[in-house]
């Protein structure tokens, strides 16, 4: 297959032209500029939510087990 080279580039532009014509073109760019948005949007917006998940649990997770837990040996008597 290879790059696309200018030439492949403008045999593409010509036969999109031919099938969709010259008043269309803009329409169809508007339409995919939108769905890449909202698409960027929602992927940011879940990268926020897994990092605030991450930063919200991760200290509660270790606060919680060193307030509770203590270390025992086999006979569960406190090792110092």
């Amino acid at each position: 297959m290879g790059e696309l080279s200018f030439e492949k580039l403008l045999i593409i532009a010509i036969v999109i032209m031919v099938l969709f014509g010259a008043k269309k073109i803009p329409e169809l760019m508007r339409g995919l500029g939108k769905g890449v948005r909202e698409f960027n949007d929602g992927k940011n917006g879940i990268l926020k939510d897994i990092e605030g998940k991450v930063n919200t649990t991760a200290p509660d997770a270790t606060a919680a087990t060193k307030q509770t837990s203590t270390i025992t040996d086999v006979e569960h008597e406190p090792v110092k």
